[in-house]
């Protein structure tokens, strides 16, 4: 198994992709200054809040990877992308999916500790597309993973994700501390334990992606008992892992061989 990928990690190709798969208003949203040389190709480009290359490069790897059911941490104008993305899928491949153990498909679960970005978040988010989206406003304290001091949401949709995005939460957001630790400094970094602990219910074929936090990633490796391919992608500063690992029945191989197909 692999992750499907991109073919472009260029900015034009980026606005073109969002503009033409009815995200224009995101492009829009975005403060971009460009400049176009005599072939027309990008020259320079500043981005703002939102980060359309980002965007584009997740809207893609839910749609070519054909994901069903996806937990976010953290919120934003990716709640937006993922959520259409995933209806995308449910257009293409509605009744595939239906000879699959998906009892949550098409749903996008987001997980934040703060009401009012939740709240921005939702307001963005088109009509047509909201009822895909479930949200979970959840406290995060301090807690230990195997003795290493980490933080966890207080609890998890109950759901089977075969996408986990990481981008929350906020390090200062944190409750409590750990033997005087916790996250609560400038030096230092998120450091979320949440999919440790629920790595053993994972299925094959699930994708995690941090967006940064390398060193988050880093302790997701460094904890997991189970066998996780790892990609990095420099210009975007994402970091993919895939649970590479034989069907757990019949069931998980359909779901492999419809993701493959």
């Amino acid at each position: 198994m692999k992750v499907k990928t991109p073919a472009e990690n260029d900015l034009v190709a980026a606005i073109e992709y969002l503009r033409r798969n009815g995200l224009g208003e995101i492009v829009e949203a975005a403060d971009v200054n460009w400049t176009y040389d005599t072939n027309e190709k990008l020259e320079t480009a500043d981005t703002f809040n939102p980060d359309l290359l980002d965007l584009y490069r997740l809207h893609q790897l839910v749609v070519l990877n054909k994901r069903t059911t996806v937990i976010e941490f953290g919120t934003g104008w990716s709640s937006w992308v993922i959520a259409d993305a995933l209806c995308k899928v449910k257009t293409a491949f509605a009744k595939d999916v239906k000879d699959l153990r998906r009892n949550n498909p098409f749903e996008l679960h987001v997980v934040d500790d703060e009401s009012k970005y939740i709240d921005i978040a939702k307001a963005r988010i088109p009509a047509n597309i909201k009822e895909s989206v479930v949200w979970h406003q959840k406290s995060v304290g301090m807690g230990t993973f195997n003795d290493r001091i980490c933080t966890f949401y207080e609890s998890l949709p109950l759901v089977s994700p075969d996408l986990i995005y990481v981008d929350g939460p906020n390090q200062f957001n944190v409750h409590g501390d750990v033997a005087g630790w916790s996250t609560r400094h400038r030096d230092m970094m998120p450091m979320v334990g949440d999919i440790l602990r629920i790595e053993h219910f994972l299925t094959p074929g699930t994708i995690v992606i941090f967006d940064g936090r390398a060193a988050n990633a880093r302790f997701f490796c460094s904890n997991t008992q189970r066998n996780w391919a790892y990609q990095f992608d420099p210009v975007c500063d994402q970091h993919i892992y895939l649970l590479d690992e034989e069907p757990l029945g019949s069931y998980n191989r359909k779901q492999i061989n419809f993701y493959g197909a």
